[in-house]
């Protein structure tokens, strides 16, 4: 009898997975108090050492389950291939960059109201991954295509729906997918 032994394939990805996980169950016992110290960004004082701290962990927090499952289904389907492609390196800079951008966006534009979750992330990979397949400096038809069904979704979201979503978090990590695709495809 064979044995499917279980492997750790995507280290980056597979310890986002965890450590968001680890965050929703620290936030569910501490009844949110870990989740708003530790995993959201909101403009706090500069003196504050986790001001800087939250500023790259806020898109491990999540507000609740469904929250987390929607975008820990996405990260786990679209991340994976992605650090294949590109390495556990880069795409770990990818996720810190974009963590930061969208944490430094909020706290200077949005200075009344916290983020957190990884749909920046999500974005910036589903972007990336639609440039994955770029070749001879072709613009792939499955950016286009993501771009103005999930970005043109988020900034018609953005100016028509008034809800606790981010769309331009969202945005700006397809944005970011955007400016990391082309920059691994020029070296």
């Amino acid at each position: 009898m064979k044995r499917f032994p279980i492997q750790y394939n995507s280290p980056v990805i597979l310890t986002f997975f965890l450590l968001s996980l680890g965050s929703l169950i620290l936030g569910s016992v501490t009844q949110g108090v870990s989740t708003q110290m530790l995993f959201a960004v909101y403009h706090s004082s500069f003196t504050d050492p986790l001001t800087y701290v939250r500023m790259f962990t806020h898109v491990l927090g999540h507000s609740g389950y469904a929250h987390f499952m929607g975008n820990m289904m996405l990260l786990l389907v679209v991340g994976p291939p992605l650090e294949e492609k590109y390495g556990s390196k880069r795409l770990l800079g990818c996720i810190v960059l974009t963590a930061l951008v969208s944490g430094l966006v909020q706290f200077f534009l949005f200075p009344g109201t916290a983020l957190l979750g990884a749909s920046g992330i999500v974005f910036m990979l589903i972007v990336l991954s639609s440039l994955a397949g770029m070749r001879n400096g072709a613009i792939p038809l499955t950016l286009i295509l993501v771009v103005v069904l999930y970005l043109g979704g988020e900034v018609v979201d953005a100016v028509s729906v008034n809800d606790n979503v981010s769309q331009l978090t969202h945005i700006i990590g397809g944005l970011c997918g955007a400016g990391f695709g082309f920059a691994m495809v020029k070296k």
